[in-house]
Protein backbone atom coordinates (compact mmCIF):
# COMPACT_ATOMS: atom_id res chain seq x y z
CA UNK A 1 0.00 0.00 0.00
CA UNK A 2 0.88 3.61 -1.04
CA UNK A 3 1.60 5.88 1.78
CA UNK A 4 0.49 9.35 0.29
CA UNK A 5 1.05 11.55 3.65
CA UNK A 6 3.63 14.19 2.69
CA UNK A 7 7.60 13.09 3.98
CA UNK A 8 8.27 15.43 7.30
CA UNK A 9 10.31 18.02 6.65
CA UNK A 10 14.35 17.74 7.68
CA UNK A 11 14.81 20.07 10.00
CA UNK A 12 16.64 19.80 13.05
CA UNK A 13 17.44 22.20 16.41
CA UNK A 14 20.94 23.24 17.66
CA UNK A 15 20.77 23.75 21.45
CA UNK A 16 24.66 25.15 23.14
CA UNK A 17 24.44 25.09 26.47
CA UNK A 18 27.57 25.72 29.51
CA UNK A 19 27.23 23.77 32.85
CA UNK A 20 29.22 27.06 34.81
CA UNK A 21 29.74 24.44 37.96
CA UNK A 22 31.77 22.06 35.86
CA UNK A 23 35.16 22.78 38.31
CA UNK A 24 36.99 21.80 34.62
CA UNK A 25 35.61 24.34 32.75
CA UNK A 26 36.38 27.06 35.92
CA UNK A 27 39.79 25.81 36.05
CA UNK A 28 40.23 26.38 32.58
CA UNK A 29 38.66 29.28 32.15
CA UNK A 30 40.24 31.28 35.15
CA UNK A 31 43.60 29.82 33.55
CA UNK A 32 43.13 31.66 30.49
CA UNK A 33 41.66 35.18 31.28
CA UNK A 34 43.83 35.32 34.50
CA UNK A 35 40.68 35.40 37.15
CA UNK A 36 37.83 33.11 38.54
CA UNK A 37 34.78 33.14 38.06
CA UNK A 38 33.10 35.28 40.42
CA UNK A 39 35.31 37.72 39.80
CA UNK A 40 34.09 38.22 36.08
CA UNK A 41 32.02 40.94 35.17
CA UNK A 42 29.67 38.55 32.90
CA UNK A 43 29.38 35.49 35.72
CA UNK A 44 25.59 35.78 36.10
CA UNK A 45 26.21 34.89 31.89
CA UNK A 46 27.01 32.21 32.98
CA UNK A 47 24.79 31.06 35.93
CA UNK A 48 22.75 28.33 35.65
CA UNK A 49 18.52 28.40 36.23
CA UNK A 50 18.42 24.77 36.14
CA UNK A 51 15.78 24.99 33.64
CA UNK A 52 17.24 23.19 30.67
CA UNK A 53 15.40 19.53 30.68
CA UNK A 54 12.16 22.15 29.87
CA UNK A 55 13.47 23.22 26.70
CA UNK A 56 13.86 19.50 25.54
CA UNK A 57 9.98 18.46 26.85
CA UNK A 58 8.90 21.63 25.09
CA UNK A 59 10.53 20.54 21.67
CA UNK A 60 9.09 17.04 21.99
CA UNK A 61 5.61 17.85 23.34
CA UNK A 62 5.39 20.41 20.57
CA UNK A 63 8.04 20.55 18.12
CA UNK A 64 7.52 16.69 17.24
CA UNK A 65 8.27 17.44 13.44
CA UNK A 66 12.08 18.25 14.32
CA UNK A 67 14.07 15.35 13.12
CA UNK A 68 17.26 15.78 15.50
CA UNK A 69 18.71 17.94 18.62
CA UNK A 70 22.04 18.52 18.19
CA UNK A 71 23.02 19.54 22.04
CA UNK A 72 26.17 21.77 22.23
CA UNK A 73 28.39 21.94 24.59
CA UNK A 74 32.28 21.93 26.18
CA UNK A 75 32.51 18.60 26.88
CA UNK A 76 30.44 18.05 29.68
CA UNK A 77 26.80 17.05 29.64
CA UNK A 78 23.84 17.29 32.36
CA UNK A 79 23.42 14.23 34.44
CA UNK A 80 19.97 13.35 33.09
CA UNK A 81 20.46 13.27 29.27
CA UNK A 82 19.60 10.25 27.76
CA UNK A 83 22.33 10.08 25.07
CA UNK A 84 20.95 7.01 23.75
CA UNK A 85 17.67 9.22 22.47
CA UNK A 86 17.57 8.47 18.97
CA UNK A 87 16.98 12.24 17.83
CA UNK A 88 20.14 13.49 20.21
CA UNK A 89 23.19 14.07 18.73
CA UNK A 90 25.50 15.22 22.02
CA UNK A 91 27.97 17.55 20.26
CA UNK A 92 31.40 18.69 21.86
CA UNK A 93 33.36 21.79 20.45
CA UNK A 94 36.00 19.45 19.67
CA UNK A 95 34.10 17.56 17.13
CA UNK A 96 33.04 20.20 15.24
CA UNK A 97 35.46 23.33 15.58
CA UNK A 98 38.96 23.72 14.76
CA UNK A 99 41.75 23.28 17.13
CA UNK A 100 42.93 26.74 17.22
CA UNK A 101 39.86 28.06 18.51
CA UNK A 102 39.73 26.06 21.33
CA UNK A 103 38.74 26.31 24.00
CA UNK A 104 36.26 28.45 24.15
CA UNK A 105 34.56 30.91 26.64
CA UNK A 106 32.49 32.82 24.54
CA UNK A 107 29.26 31.87 22.44
CA UNK A 108 30.31 33.73 19.28
CA UNK A 109 32.77 30.93 18.22
CA UNK A 110 30.27 28.08 18.93
CA UNK A 111 27.68 30.20 17.49
CA UNK A 112 29.51 30.73 13.73
CA UNK A 113 31.10 27.50 13.19
CA UNK A 114 27.32 25.52 13.82
CA UNK A 115 27.21 24.77 10.13
CA UNK A 116 30.01 22.89 10.57
CA UNK A 117 28.00 19.98 12.67
CA UNK A 118 28.45 16.73 11.19
CA UNK A 119 25.08 15.38 9.98
CA UNK A 120 23.22 18.74 10.85
CA UNK A 121 20.21 19.41 8.51
CA UNK A 122 19.96 21.95 5.89
CA UNK A 123 17.70 23.64 7.70
CA UNK A 124 17.83 24.21 11.48
CA UNK A 125 16.47 25.91 13.98
CA UNK A 126 18.74 27.24 16.94
CA UNK A 127 17.98 27.92 20.56
CA UNK A 128 19.85 29.79 22.97
CA UNK A 129 19.93 27.88 26.74
CA UNK A 130 16.92 30.48 27.61
CA UNK A 131 14.43 30.18 24.83
CA UNK A 132 11.67 27.85 25.24
CA UNK A 133 8.67 26.11 23.27
CA UNK A 134 5.58 26.39 25.48
CA UNK A 135 2.62 25.79 22.96
CA UNK A 136 2.02 23.65 19.70
CA UNK A 137 4.03 24.71 16.54
CA UNK A 138 4.35 24.03 12.96
CA UNK A 139 7.34 23.17 10.48
CA UNK A 140 5.45 25.77 8.64
CA UNK A 141 5.87 28.20 11.47
CA UNK A 142 10.07 28.26 10.87
CA UNK A 143 10.41 27.53 7.08
CA UNK A 144 7.87 28.37 4.40
CA UNK A 145 6.42 27.15 1.50
CA UNK A 146 9.75 27.93 -0.56
CA UNK A 147 12.25 26.67 1.97
CA UNK A 148 12.75 29.62 3.05
CA UNK A 149 13.24 30.14 6.96
CA UNK A 150 10.28 32.79 8.12
CA UNK A 151 11.60 36.10 9.57
CA UNK A 152 10.73 39.38 10.73
CA UNK A 153 12.34 42.17 8.84
CA UNK A 154 11.75 45.74 10.71
CA UNK A 155 14.57 48.47 10.36
CA UNK A 156 15.83 49.59 14.01
CA UNK A 157 18.46 51.82 15.49
CA UNK A 158 21.21 49.95 17.19
CA UNK A 159 21.96 52.11 20.84
CA UNK A 160 23.92 50.82 24.42
CA UNK A 161 23.12 51.42 27.64
CA UNK A 162 25.36 49.68 29.63
CA UNK A 163 29.58 50.77 28.40
CA UNK A 164 31.00 47.41 30.17
CA UNK A 165 28.37 45.34 27.69
CA UNK A 166 30.17 45.02 24.24
CA UNK A 167 26.72 43.52 22.84
CA UNK A 168 26.04 47.30 21.56
CA UNK A 169 28.91 47.24 19.26
CA UNK A 170 28.66 43.91 18.10
CA UNK A 171 25.49 44.81 16.64
CA UNK A 172 27.21 47.84 15.17
CA UNK A 173 29.66 45.89 13.72
CA UNK A 174 27.18 43.10 12.27
CA UNK A 175 25.49 45.97 10.67
CA UNK A 176 28.65 47.58 9.14
CA UNK A 177 29.74 43.96 7.57
CA UNK A 178 26.12 44.18 5.98
CA UNK A 179 26.37 47.71 5.01
CA UNK A 180 29.66 46.90 3.27
CA UNK A 181 28.32 43.75 0.88
CA UNK A 182 24.64 45.08 0.50
CA UNK A 183 23.68 48.34 -0.93
CA UNK A 184 20.39 49.25 1.44
CA UNK A 185 18.49 50.87 -1.71
CA UNK A 186 18.60 47.86 -3.97
CA UNK A 187 18.20 45.20 -1.05
CA UNK A 188 14.52 47.16 -0.77
CA UNK A 189 14.11 47.45 -4.33
CA UNK A 190 14.57 44.09 -5.00
CA UNK A 191 12.47 42.51 -2.01
CA UNK A 192 10.38 45.07 -0.90
CA UNK A 193 7.42 42.95 -0.94
CA UNK A 194 9.39 41.48 1.91
CA UNK A 195 10.11 44.72 3.50
CA UNK A 196 6.86 46.09 3.58
CA UNK A 197 4.83 43.78 4.44
CA UNK A 198 1.15 43.35 6.39
CA UNK A 199 2.08 40.56 8.41
CA UNK A 200 4.62 42.44 10.50
CA UNK A 201 1.66 45.06 11.75
CA UNK A 202 0.91 48.37 11.22
CA UNK A 203 3.40 49.76 14.11
CA UNK A 204 6.01 47.87 13.45
CA UNK A 205 5.91 49.00 9.48
CA UNK A 206 5.67 52.60 10.47
CA UNK A 207 8.93 51.92 12.87
CA UNK A 208 10.64 50.07 9.90
CA UNK A 209 9.46 53.28 7.71
CA UNK A 210 11.24 55.59 10.16
CA UNK A 211 14.55 54.72 9.00
CA UNK A 212 14.54 54.50 4.87
CA UNK A 213 15.73 57.81 4.52
CA UNK A 214 18.78 56.71 5.71
CA UNK A 215 20.98 55.61 3.21
CA UNK A 216 22.56 52.48 4.67
CA UNK A 217 20.85 50.17 7.32
CA UNK A 218 20.75 51.10 10.69
CA UNK A 219 20.12 47.64 11.83
CA UNK A 220 17.92 45.43 12.37
CA UNK A 221 14.62 44.49 15.14
CA UNK A 222 15.80 41.11 17.05
CA UNK A 223 12.92 39.13 18.84
CA UNK A 224 15.57 36.69 21.04
CA UNK A 225 13.72 33.87 19.92
CA UNK A 226 14.44 30.57 18.20
CA UNK A 227 15.71 31.72 15.02
CA UNK A 228 15.70 29.24 11.77
CA UNK A 229 18.68 29.27 9.92
CA UNK A 230 20.00 27.58 6.66
CA UNK A 231 23.84 26.64 6.66
CA UNK A 232 24.07 28.01 3.21
CA UNK A 233 23.29 31.38 4.81
CA UNK A 234 26.59 30.20 7.04
CA UNK A 235 28.77 29.08 4.18
CA UNK A 236 27.70 32.48 2.57
CA UNK A 237 29.21 34.44 5.19
CA UNK A 238 32.33 32.56 6.31
CA UNK A 239 32.95 33.16 1.91
CA UNK A 240 32.14 37.06 2.38
CA UNK A 241 34.60 37.69 5.33
CA UNK A 242 36.86 35.11 6.21
CA UNK A 243 38.96 37.10 7.97
CA UNK A 244 36.72 38.39 10.44
CA UNK A 245 34.97 35.43 11.22
CA UNK A 246 38.39 33.71 11.56
CA UNK A 247 39.25 36.33 14.36
CA UNK A 248 36.15 36.50 15.82
CA UNK A 249 36.21 32.48 16.36
CA UNK A 250 40.24 32.94 17.86
CA UNK A 251 38.87 35.41 20.57
CA UNK A 252 38.32 33.37 24.02
CA UNK A 253 36.22 35.87 25.34
CA UNK A 254 33.76 38.43 23.77
CA UNK A 255 34.99 41.41 22.76
CA UNK A 256 33.40 44.94 21.39
CA UNK A 257 35.46 44.00 18.03
CA UNK A 258 33.23 40.74 17.72
CA UNK A 259 30.27 40.09 15.33
CA UNK A 260 28.00 37.01 15.96
CA UNK A 261 25.52 34.73 15.04
CA UNK A 262 22.67 37.93 14.30
CA UNK A 263 24.88 39.03 11.65
CA UNK A 264 23.84 35.64 9.89
CA UNK A 265 20.50 35.89 10.08
CA UNK A 266 20.97 39.29 9.03
CA UNK A 267 23.11 38.24 5.94
CA UNK A 268 19.63 35.97 5.23
CA UNK A 269 17.16 38.67 6.05
CA UNK A 270 19.58 41.83 3.64
CA UNK A 271 19.58 38.77 0.97
CA UNK A 272 16.15 37.98 0.64
CA UNK A 273 16.50 34.37 1.59
CA UNK A 274 13.22 34.42 4.27
CA UNK A 275 9.95 34.67 4.36
CA UNK A 276 7.45 37.25 6.26
CA UNK A 277 6.75 36.42 9.88
CA UNK A 278 5.77 38.51 12.55
CA UNK A 279 7.31 36.64 15.65
CA UNK A 280 6.13 39.22 17.87
CA UNK A 281 2.93 37.78 17.93
CA UNK A 282 3.86 34.19 18.07
CA UNK A 283 6.56 34.92 20.32
CA UNK A 284 7.86 37.37 23.48
CA UNK A 285 11.32 38.05 25.21
CA UNK A 286 11.07 38.43 29.39
CA UNK A 287 13.56 39.92 31.20
CA UNK A 288 13.22 37.30 34.36
CA UNK A 289 12.61 39.76 37.43
CA UNK A 290 10.63 40.61 40.33
CA UNK A 291 8.21 43.46 37.96
CA UNK A 292 8.08 40.29 35.58
CA UNK A 293 7.89 36.79 37.16
CA UNK A 294 3.68 37.37 37.59
CA UNK A 295 3.09 38.48 34.39
CA UNK A 296 5.92 35.13 32.82
CA UNK A 297 3.64 32.81 34.84
CA UNK A 298 0.27 34.00 33.48
CA UNK A 299 1.34 34.05 29.73
CA UNK A 300 2.89 30.71 30.01
CA UNK A 301 0.12 29.18 31.48
CA UNK A 302 -2.32 30.56 29.59
CA UNK A 303 -0.22 29.84 26.55
CA UNK A 304 -0.29 33.25 25.14
CA UNK A 305 2.52 32.57 23.23
CA UNK A 306 4.56 29.61 20.84
CA UNK A 307 7.94 30.74 22.57
CA UNK A 308 9.35 32.26 25.14
CA UNK A 309 12.83 33.88 25.96
CA UNK A 310 13.75 33.91 29.63
CA UNK A 311 16.52 36.24 29.49
CA UNK A 312 18.41 36.56 33.09
CA UNK A 313 17.63 40.26 34.66
CA UNK A 314 17.24 38.64 38.53
CA UNK A 315 19.64 40.29 40.96
CA UNK A 316 22.00 38.64 43.43
CA UNK A 317 19.56 38.92 46.13
CA UNK A 318 16.63 37.22 44.13
CA UNK A 319 18.26 34.87 42.00
CA UNK A 320 17.36 32.00 44.39
CA UNK A 321 14.03 32.83 44.54
CA UNK A 322 13.54 33.73 41.00
CA UNK A 323 14.79 30.44 39.94
CA UNK A 324 12.68 28.41 42.17
CA UNK A 325 9.50 30.27 40.66
CA UNK A 326 10.80 29.76 36.88
CA UNK A 327 10.76 26.12 37.17
CA UNK A 328 7.56 25.97 38.87
CA UNK A 329 6.47 27.32 36.48
CA UNK A 330 7.89 25.75 33.57
CA UNK A 331 7.17 22.10 35.51
CA UNK A 332 3.33 22.91 35.86
CA UNK A 333 3.20 23.03 31.65
CA UNK A 334 5.81 20.37 30.96
CA UNK A 335 5.91 18.00 34.20
CA UNK A 336 6.53 14.57 32.17
CA UNK A 337 9.95 13.65 31.33
CA UNK A 338 10.76 13.37 27.31
CA UNK A 339 12.68 10.76 25.85
CA UNK A 340 15.37 13.33 26.24
CA UNK A 341 15.52 12.56 29.93
CA UNK A 342 17.08 8.90 31.69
Amino acid sequence: MTNNLPAAPDIDVVIIWVDSSDKEWQASKALHSGRPLDADGDAKRYRDWDNLQYIFRGIEKFMPWVRKVHFVTCGHKPVWLNTSCEKINWVQHKDYMSKKYLPTFSSHPIELNLHRIKGLSDKFIYFNDDTFVVNHTRAEDFFGKTGMPRDTAINTRITSINYKDPIGNIALNNTAVINSHFDKKISLQKNWKKWINLEYGVFNLLRSATFLPYPNFTGFLNPHLPAPFLKSSFEAVWRAEPGILDFVSSNKFRSKLDVNQYLIRDWQIVSGNFEPKNWYREGKYYGVSNASINQIKSDIQRKKYKLVCLNDEASDESFVSLKRQVIEILDFLLPDKSSFEI
